[in-house]
């Protein structure tokens, strides 16, 4: 029996979702939640981009979502932006008795000592409650910094330290929300966006660093946060929008698991709008971006992941991997335990049944 699913949320990263629920057989496609009034009503397929209709039609209204009785959820819309909204969301839809796979909000990966206990201990509680499981993933934070680094240090004798980092060109990345309002580039040099608030970066990817510590079986000291911005040197446009000289243009951070007074696990991201800005900072393995895993012991790895597809550049191939982390994940979550999952607690995803002849 396919498992029932319903998709909430047809961005970037929802969209790639929605075109799997319905063109794979594992899943029967319930529901679909929008936030605009402009997709509501159409049938699923149109927002997904497949020619066969479903006649499973959106709506801006999650309680008619789970009068569909879904047995998971898939949940991608933004939230960073709304975020008292989504775990609200979250919430109703765990107390409901329905599983959820999401890519937000990207602190649930693993939350513990990351958010505080009033945000935690609601959806703990409704996970129980609904006999409900919740697993966010992704690819950053996601599988780049979880399910590789774990692999490879547990091919290690002793390991000094672990660094995952993005290498990334988002002159592609379409969402003005995220580069602009959250990220702020193109924002004047004495703006502090959302993301470089005081806290905010070591919320976002703490959990990158807890999990890695946790999976190393290590007791982190404290979590510390750094970041540098640099300034466009003249006006320049992105997918986003419009870029003007002399506001933010690229921007490099750290994310530090800090044990004795030694970085155990780092987060990094050195992100540019151009591959000419800031030619110090590392580059990626190829044009464009790439994810780089450092393992530093015996022995020590360097691995550079490099995403591509042929429907896109290296920003769509990360929507595609991001949406299909979780959604390939969905049998293993339905089948959890109740909870918040992680990468920890889950089996292997293989790709079971993904095999498509060239």
């Amino acid at each position: 029996m396919p498992i029932r699913v319903a998709q909430i949320g047809t961005g970037n990263v929802g969209v790639h979702a929605l075109k799997a629920l319905i063109t794979n057989p594992e899943f029967e496609l319930t529901g679909v939640w929008v936030s605009s009034d402009a997709k509501a009503g159409k049938d699923a397929a149109e927002l997904a981009g497949v020619d066969t209709s479903t006649g499973v039609t959106a709506t801006t209204d999650l309680q008619q979502v789970l009068d569909t009785k879904p047995q998971c959820v898939v949940y991608t819309a933004l939230a960073d932006n709304r975020l008292g909204e989504a775990l609200e969301d979250f919430r109703r839809i765990l107390d409901a008795g329905v599983n959820v796979v999401g890519s937000s909000a990207v602190f649930l990966q693993y939350p513990w000592q990351v958010i505080p206990p009033e945000l935690l201990s609601p959806l703990e509680d409704a996970a129980r409650n609904g006999n409900s499981s919740l697993f966010v993933n992704g690819i950053d934070p996601g599988f780049a910094n979880d399910l590789l680094p774990l692999a490879l240090a547990g091919t290690c004798q002793s390991i000094q330290q672990i660094r995952c980092m993005e290498i990334v060109d988002y002159a592609t990345y379409d969402s003005a929300a995220v580069m602009f309002d959250v990220m702020g580039f193109g924002q004047p040099m004495d703006e502090i966006p959302m993301l470089l608030q005081p806290g905010v970066l070591s919320l976002a990817w703490g959990s990158v660093v807890r999990q890695l510590a946790a999976g190393l079986g290590l007791e982190l000291d404290s979590v510390e946060q750094s970041h540098v911005r640099v300034p466009a040197p003249e006006d320049f446009s992105i997918s986003a929008g419009d870029i003007a000289k002399g506001t933010a243009a690229a921007l490099r951070f750290e994310v530090r698991g800090m044990v004795d007074g030694a970085a155990a696990v780092v987060l990094e991201h050195v992100t540019r709008l151009r591959e000419d800005l800031c030619p110090e900072w590392p580059q990626p393995a190829q044009p464009g971006g790439s994810y780089r895993v450092e393992v530093t012991g015996e022995p020590s790895y360097a691995l550079d992941l490099c995403l591509s597809s042929p429907n896109g550049d290296h920003n769509h191939a990360g929507l595609v991997a991001t949406a299909m982390r979780v959604v390939n994940a969905i049998p293993a979550v339905v089948a959890a335990e109740p909870g918040i999952r992680t990468t920890l607690d889950l089996p292997l995803v293989t790709g079971r049944g993904l095999y498509a002849r060239p």
